[in-house]
């Protein structure tokens, strides 16, 4: 989340007049996040986040995304609601920009992930990937491994000094060894691709939310797995917590057992995916967006992860027998 796109008192008017949610009482941007403009709207009646959708987001996949929402919290998930507007759409317009107005859930994202939050977010992403499974829309995975050389010679033009012969040489030689060993059948489905802790609240020791839906398409149900790896399974100091690990993936197999194919395909699907975040969040690095509220992230982190995996030759590496 983030804001990239100011909103006025006469816009906000303008917009909830179209809901049945009450007169804005506040409204702040939340300076989070890198896809959206996305404020926490206080109205008559409740909470609620508001998004505005930037350029970087097609208006055609928004129907997916709200769908999507909509299923899971109908099918029981802890995903928010997109709220309806008096014509019965999820989708509206202000700013000049395609906005929605969603449910706000309570709980809270954590700093420090404990071994415990780990077991509980590989349920939860069991669950989702379940809960999806009779979704009738698609989507494409656009930043799947297709896409990763494209964004590499984007971050390559300008010759930026940040990327030495030698990094260069590296990337490529990990790109070359990945798009010649990709599986190309495993279990796949609906996968939210970006459940990283600031995109899953917990409340009493349970999670109570899972947000931010703008990545997910369908593509393996073990690349979700890999990405979340990534993203709870390294401590600060770039090291890999195996206790972790072991936890949420014996947290998802607990609701959803693994193939055979997608245990052993797991370790590249771990680099897979931090190579994906690396090239994503180096090439937001080399391209900044002037008066966005939202520092870019350090893509470097990403790629420390990304030789990590490059060692691993079994899942026994991530906790598993």
């Amino acid at each position: 989340m983030a804001v990239y796109t100011e909103i006025s008192d006469e816009d906000l008017d303008g917009l909830l007049a179209q809901y049945d949610i009450g007169q804005a009482l506040s409204c702040k941007g939340i300076a989070e996040g890198v896809e959206n403009s996305n404020y926490l709207l206080h109205t008559e009646t409740n909470f609620y986040i508001l998004t505005l959708y930037e350029k970087r987001v097609s208006k055609e996949d928004l129907p997916f995304f709200l769908g999507l929402m909509q299923h899971l919290a109908s099918s029981g998930f802890m995903s928010p609601k997109p709220i309806r507007a008096k014509n019965g759409e999820f989708l509206q317009e202000v700013a000049n920009r395609p906005a929605a107005i969603i449910e706000f859930l309570d709980g809270r994202s954590v700093k420090r992930a404990s071994p415990q939050h780990c077991g509980l977010v590989g349920s939860a992403l069991a669950q989702l990937h379940t809960a999806g499974s009779d979704f009738k829309l698609s989507r494409k995975n656009t930043l799947s491994i297709e896409s990763w050389r494209p964004l590499f010679d984007g971050c390559k033009s300008g010759n930026p000094v940040e990327l030495t012969s030698q990094l260069l040489s590296e990337i490529e030689g990990e790109l070359q060894y990945l798009e010649a060993n990709w599986p190309s059948d495993l279990p796949s489905g609906v996968i939210h691709a970006d459940l990283f802790p600031d995109n899953i609240f917990f409340l009493n020791d349970a999670v109570s939310g899972v947000i931010d839906y703008y990545f997910a398409c369908n593509d393996f149900f073990a690349f979700d797995l890999a990405i979340c790896l990534n993203a709870w399974c390294f401590e600060t100091d770039g090291s890999f917590n195996i206790t972790k690990a072991r936890k949420l993936l014996n947290g998802y197999r607990s609701i959803r057992p693994f193939s055979k194919e997608e245990l052993s395909f797991l370790p590249l699907l771990c680099r897979g995916a931090s190579i994906r975040f690396f090239l994503t969040r180096l090439y937001d690095w080399l391209n900044q967006v002037d008066g966005a509220l939202v520092k870019p992230k350090d893509p470097f982190e990403y790629l420390k992860k990304s030789q990590f995996h490059r060692l691993v030759e079994t899942v026994s590496a991530y906790g598993l027998d």
